[in-house]
């Protein structure tokens, strides 16, 4: 058993972390901006809800970092993984703002007080292919910045100030960069889970660009394994993406996720321009951690559509009450 702090443990990536955790016989302390979501949104909550090995913080990064500084400290933590940040490319165009302060300054204070506790043998930066811009074909972990959007820029400047602190501190930062990651517990409002409950509730899919970008999606659960074992194993300095072999056009995951759950792609879905600055294609190339770690991906696309599908299913009374779209909060 080891102790590991979660920093953005609400999100949905961060939730299933802190899921994972607990099952391997860690011990977690959870540290999130916002209170706990309800219960369908908290995978942590539905195995053991009374895990004596979990403890949750609510606190604002940077505005409350002395009590994070002091559960820190109080915990001991050996490793601390950092999901959180503002993650919609659009909304980043309407509020750049907050997305500088929340994925740069927000994390600079975060990473000048986690540098000076001992305790900390390893920090998982949770970063994001946006950092790369539109990639023409695969690229390994060494391809080049080239961010196209406030958010992806705020990204990477985030990424950027790590690497000065890995030179001058030597600070045991280690990156992961995921395609998009999919599995029940999601937000509603991406693509996968807004696709069924569309064809559930006979609310209209906006598909931006009729669909054409291409993606690589990963579940959730395969992403979990490889962060556990990178935050345990992997040397610092190092960058790994985490994604699987298939990609897909938008489209075509809209038809297939409307094919597998028996919905009419025509009735519910709804042409819409492209969105500013959206890039055309992320394509990984995670043979890096497939060598070193012998890590694979293996839950397809198939099997984890229909897993959130029966997600879905089990909460559509309390989804239906809820707004599909993505509601900024600074």
């Amino acid at each position: 058993m080891v102790k590991i702090a979660v920093v953005g443990s609400n999100s949905f990536s961060g939730s299933h972390f802190v899921r994972y955790c607990l099952e391997n016989g860690h011990e977690v302390l959870a540290i999130s901006r916002s209170p706990q979501p309800d219960f369908p949104f908290l995978p942590y909550r539905w195995g053991d809800p009374e895990s004596k090995r979990f403890e949750f913080l609510q606190a604002r990064i940077p505005e409350e970092i002395e009590t994070i500084e002091t559960s820190l400290q109080y915990f001991e933590p050996e490793y601390i993984v950092n999901f959180a940040a503002l993650g919609m490319v659009a909304e980043s165009w309407l509020y750049p703002t907050d997305y500088y302060k929340t994925n740069v300054l927000g994390n600079v204070v975060l990473h000048e007080s986690l540098r000076k506790l001992d305790s900390l043998k390893k920090y998982v930066h949770v970063s994001t292919p946006e950092v790369y811009g539109h990639t023409g074909g695969y690229i390994n972990e060494d391809a080049p910045m080239c961010p196209t959007t406030p958010y992806a820029a705020s990204r990477a400047a985030c990424d950027m100030h790590l690497e000065t602190y890995l030179k001058q501190y030597n600070f045991p930062v280690v990156w992961t960069r995921a395609a998009n990651v999919f599995g029940p517990g999601q937000q509603l409002y991406r693509i996968i889970p807004r696709t069924i409950l569309a064809g559930y509730t006979s609310q209209k899919l906006q598909l931006h660009g009729g669909g054409t970008s291409e993606r690589s999606f990963i579940h959730i659960e395969d992403v979990c394994k490889a962060t556990l074992r990178l935050a345990l194993e992997s040397e610092i300095g190092e960058v790994y993406h985490l994604s699987t072999l298939q990609t897909v056009s938008i489209r075509a995951l809209v038809e297939l996720t409307c094919e597998l759950c028996g919905f009419d792609f025509s009735g519910i879905v709804q042409m819409a321009p492209e969105r500013a600055g959206k890039d055309s294609a992320y394509f990984l190339d995670s043979s890096k951690i497939r060598e070193r770690f012998g890590w694979k991906d293996e839950i397809s696309l198939d099997e984890g559509i229909l897993e959130t599908q029966r997600w879905i299913e089990a909460n559509l009374s309390t989804f239906r009450t809820l707004s599909l779209d993505y509601k900024h909060r600074n």
